[in-house]
């Protein structure tokens, strides 16, 4: 039934909570394939023709060093996560973290994304977003939301 996994991971203890799931639902489900991705939102300087020469150069090494540092991180988590007979993949996407990840999920034969929320919710959700709500909502296959450790009921 889930036989390629996705795990969105964005650099914090908190994503990372979601392994001992991942292994369990690999094991469990004799997943063939678990990719854990990151998303690179691309920078957002200003695009004036004044500022687009001055600032193209900084703006592509910058793209370039962000993207080579979350591969260093997903190979470092990769190296960590033990997921039975599951082949372990990691990839970097450039693009709106929500919207990349779950275009990524359709295109890749994803069969469920397995992702950790803070489970915010009133004014703070509202202010701050929820990347994981907004991959519920735009993705076509079936997504697994673990709450943090620790999380209080209602906040």
């Amino acid at each position: 039934m889930y036989r390629n996994i996705l795990v969105p991971l964005d650099g914090s203890e908190l994503a990372e909570c979601v392994f001992p799931h991942v292994e369990a639902i690999a094991a469990g489900f004799q997943a063939e394939r678990v990719t854990l991705i990151r998303a690179i939102e691309p920078s957002e300087l200003l695009s004036s023709p004044s500022v687009v020469g001055e600032f193209a150069k900084a703006r592509k090494r910058a793209e370039s060093e962000g993207e080579a540092a979350a591969k260093r991180y997903l190979q470092q988590l990769a190296s960590r996560l033990t997921c039975d007979k599951a082949k372990l993949r990691t990839t970097v996407v450039v693009g709106k973290a929500a919207e990349t990840i779950a275009d990524y999920a359709t295109n890749n034969g994803i069969d469920l994304i397995v992702l950790a929320t803070h489970g915010r919710s009133g004014v703070s959700r509202w202010i701050l977003g929820s990347t994981a709500d907004r991959i519920l909502r735009s993705a076509c296959v079936p997504v697994l939301m673990v709450r943090a450790p620790g999380c209080i009921p209602g906040i």
